[in-house]
């Protein structure tokens, strides 16, 4: 861990003692002296309280408050150190599973980070309070000393009493214990300096996040990721449905009903009957774009035959031929199908828009429980993902299920995108 008043220390001991670096560090050691004396002030009276009630069952409550009183006491030091410390430190707490007082206070409780925060509660009460006050002795000691000229013209012409017995009227007089104090000002530098350091690498040890807490935090946010995952796949199903089901069969049975109407007319010569042919038209029009766009939400063949047959029917869609070679031995997770599916969706989009190509070949692998596709066509290249051709929307698709897009297009082509989407994500 480094210490950035430490390392100015080290760098240059001399100049440190005429830098802007005292005057922070007599900052933040006479304000944690105050913060350190009302902590233990605080948690003085909240144990005796917690204690005495603990018969009747109010304390316990006293003495979780006690528990987790470090939670506030450290956000507010993580702030105060950007007085001497240039790197802000990471609040080691994972979000929470829900709302109100007892999720949080649950939460908190198991949390290792809360109970390495009440430890470095009771320092700052405890030992800060103690070597602030010693310091704030030696640093008003040296004030008083280095303005005594100051204040015997001040209040001349009463004398003043340096020391016990020997007693200063005169500005003149006073002038070597100005130089005791402004000595004891530049001692008060490097002592400021040592503390602060100390008190710093206290707070870098308890208060920063450590590696099992990101580690925590990574699996929770996976497992967040996971659940929005598999809520928007189950939304975009249910409006798949609710399209197939509804609006399509509506429009069925409107195209069905204006063939009725369109045969009962038929032979009569009325202008109503060239509207209905229309209007039965636009109808047949209207389904077959319906169609397409429940396709795009979620195949069904998808669903019930694999991403195989979901992604040779793309392919006789496609307006570029496509050479599909997909070879799996089992059927994939439904997330990773969908993933695949749509990745290959989107480049093939690309493909017809931007490479000029004539063929594609899409080929697929089960490699060491990883999906691997490979998408290559015969275009011009030059395929950048800053350019806006859609190379970072299949990325992320990708990274999503922590997997990963390999992008290679040289000038002139070919261009070969290859997605590896682990199995087990």
């Amino acid at each position: 861990m480094t210490v950035a008043v430490w390392e100015s220390l080290r760098r240059n001991p001399l100049r440190f003692a005429f830098s802007t670096w005292p005057l922070r560090c007599w900052a933040f050691l006479l304000s944690g002296t105050v913060l350190g004396f009302a902590v233990l002030f605080l948690l003085t009276a909240l144990l005796f309280v917690g204690v005495g009630l603990s018969v009747v069952g109010v304390g316990l409550l006293v003495l979780m408050a006690v528990a987790v009183s470090g939670i506030p006491v450290a956000a507010l030091e993580r702030r105060r150190l950007r007085l001497v410390e240039p790197e802000p430190l990471l609040d080691p707490h994972g979000s929470l599973p829900g709302t109100g007082a007892w999720p949080w206070l649950r939460t908190r409780l198991r949390e290792r980070a809360t109970w390495r925060e009440l430890g470095y509660t009771l320092v700052l009460g405890v030992v800060s309070t103690t070597t602030g006050f010693g310091f704030a002795a030696l640093f008003g000691l040296s004030v008083i000393l280095t303005l005594t000229p100051a204040i015997v013209w001040a209040i001349a012409p009463d004398t003043v009493m340096l020391v016990p017995g020997r007693s200063i009227s005169d500005p003149v007089a006073a002038l070597p214990g100005s130089a005791i104090g402004l000595f004891g000002l530049f001692v008060s530098a490097y002592v400021g300096g040592l503390l602060t350091g100390a008190h710093v690498w206290v707070a870098q040890f308890l208060l920063s996040a450590r590696d099992e807490d990101l580690s925590s935090r990574v699996i929770e946010l996976t497992r967040s990721r996971a659940r929005l995952i598999d809520a928007f796949e189950a939304e975009r199903r249910r409006i798949e449905r609710d399209l197939h089901d509804g609006a399509q069969q509506q429009l069925v049975a409107l195209s069905m009903t204006l063939g009725l109407a369109e045969m009962e007319l038929r032979g009569q010569d009325s202008p109503a009957v060239a509207l209905i042919a229309r209007a039965r038209g636009e109808a047949r029009e209207a389904l077959g774009q319906l169609r397409s766009l429940v396709r795009g939400i979620h195949p069904q063949v998808l669903t019930d035959h694999g991403l195989p047959a979901a992604l040779a029917e793309l392919a006789l869609r496609n307006p570029i031929p496509v050479t599909v070679d997909i070879d799996l031995p089992h059927r994939l997770p439904p997330a990773i199908e969908t993933t695949a599916y749509f990745t290959v969706t989107e480049a093939l989009t690309n493909a017809s828009k931007h490479s000029g190509a004539d063929q594609v070949t899409v080929v697929g692998r089960l490699r060491d429980d990883k999906l691997v596709l490979l998408i290559t066509d015969n275009g011009h290249g030059g395929a950048d993902p800053a350019a806006g051709a859609g190379l970072q929307g299949l990325a992320d698709r990708v990274a999503i299920l922590k997997g990963r897009l390999v992008v290679t297009s040289p000038v002139g082509g070919p261009t070969q995108l290859r997605a590896e989407v682990p199995c087990s994500a």
